[in-house]
């Protein structure tokens, strides 16, 4: 078969096992490699109170064996085989992944499989207590103890209400991760860990019999499970009801301005509209933000706004400026907020829209380039929006965008009154000039 190629859409078939297990395959011999993707449909937006962290804390428990792959196995199988392998966790899903040599195909559909079917085998106190401070030390290098590491939990806090299953982040709190126990792991695994609560896509150099031949042997046998409960409802007005803002004083290298606007869902087309208002206004260094704050201004170091696609909830639009010597959050915040105005009253030139659909439709042909991002986009397109043949229109829509649309929803959401705002402030003993609690004043 030749190979299918982005511009001429991904060659998909489907199928779906007794069990539930929905396997999606895309054949193309173009290199002797095969990316397998498992995405589970759980992420922390399924966590309850007191209990969060699960998600994440699972994804890591999941390498360290199964009835028939002791410890570290699993890494060691992978890799050994030339391979590579990894698993990540988001709000909205938990995903594992391997990239192989396209002969060792059947030796990670094997490893999958038996990690899915008899993981509590091997599930003790003492995996438990490993992983969880493994988790730890990870919360600690990569929110607590660096720079504004703390700034997206923050921020997500302050998009969402407290009873939101958006609210808190998929790192988990120190408590909720000291107070899991051994029983409540067991019973997350039983409920989420399913093979009706996943989708497998399996892309590259293969045989579809043999491989759907694998997937039966290997997984056929594994049962399904019918006590997952759909997560909370995450639905919100389109807007926020007026600025949250909070003002934080840590030992950072510089101020810093950063706000999250609520923004449309993923999957829609005004979703699609945001992504390029936000390329426009803060994707790079010919960025409107980044040609006014740093290039014209000089008030700031780096300015970005980007885009955190939610399905479950609104999605965020994530600002993000580092301020320069002597300058203030008060005068940084100031030009940002006349840019945003500017931009929807204006709309985007036509220059701009072109440069930004041509650089999203780049990123996205560079993500198809490689077998891994095939699979990884199949699942999200399975899970989350319930077809992966959807993976072959999604560049065409970003291209079909008006600007008309991009001004649309930047008048009608990257106001003032539709953000949460942190100010970060340095602590005294980093800060030179003599005007802090001017800021903190204004800032408040």
């Amino acid at each position: 078969m030749a190979n299918p190629g982005p511009a001429s859409g991904l060659a998909i078939t489907e199928h779906r096992l007794a069990n539930g297990l929905r396997v999606v395959l895309s054949e193309d011999h173009l290199t002797p490699v095969t990316a397998v993707c498992l995405w589970y449909d759980v992420g922390s937006r399924h966590e309850v109170k007191g209990r969060t962290g699960l998600a994440h804390l699972f994804e890591h428990l999941m390498f360290q064996g199964s009835a028939n792959v002791s410890n570290n196995g699993h890494f060691e199988l992978v890799q050994g085989a030339g391979g590579s392998l990894n698993g990540t966790t988001s709000f909205e899903r938990t995903n594992y992944f391997e990239t192989m040599p396209a002969h060792q195909l059947e030796l990670a559909l094997w490893l999958e499989a038996d990690r899915m079917g008899s993981l509590l085998a091997a599930l003790d106190d003492t995996s438990m207590e490993n992983q969880r401070d493994v988790v730890k030390n990870e919360r600690r290098q990569r929110y607590d103890n660096v720079p504004y590491g703390t700034a997206f939990e923050k921020l997500t806090a302050l998009s969402f209400p407290a009873d939101h299953p958006y609210h808190h982040t998929p790192i988990g709190s120190m408590a909720d991760l000291d107070a899991a126990t051994l029983e409540d792991a067991r019973a997350f695994f039983r409920t989420y860990y399913a093979p009706n609560n996943a989708v497998l896509s399996i892309v590259g150099d293969l045989d579809p019999e043999q491989t759907i031949a694998w997937v039966e042997k290997y997984f056929g046998s594994i049962p399904g499970h019918d006590g997952k409960q759909p997560p909370r409802d995450g639905s919100l007005p389109a807007t926020m009801d007026g600025e949250t803002r909070e003002l934080i004083r840590e030992d950072v290298p510089s101020r810093a301005l950063m706000a999250a606007y609520r923004l449309p869902h993923d999957g829609t087309r005004q979703a699609d509209a945001a992504d390029l208002a936000l390329t426009i206004l803060g994707s790079g260094e010919s960025s409107r933000l980044y040609n006014r704050l740093v290039r014209r201004d000089r008030t700031a170091v780096a300015a970005g706004f980007g885009l955190l696609r939610l399905s479950g909830a609104p999605s965020l639009g994530w600002l993000d400026v580092k301020a320069g010597a002597g300058a203030t959050i008060e005068q940084i915040e100031a030009a940002v907020d006349e840019e945003l105005a500017r931009f929807a009253a204006e709309g985007p030139t036509a220059e701009e829209l072109e440069r930004a659909q041509a650089q999203i439709e780049r990123e996205w042909l560079d993500r198809l380039t490689t077998v891994a991002g095939r699979a990884d986009e199949l699942c999200r397109y399975a899970v989350l929006f319930g077809d992966p043949k959807l993976v072959n229109e999604a560049l065409a829509k970003v291209l079909d965008v008006t600007a008309e649309e991009v001004r649309e929803v930047a008048a009608a959401r990257l106001r003032p009154d539709n953000r949460a705002v942190l100010v970060y402030e340095p602590t005294p003993d980093d800060s030179n000039d003599d005007d802090s609690s001017e800021n903190e004043e204004a800032a408040a």
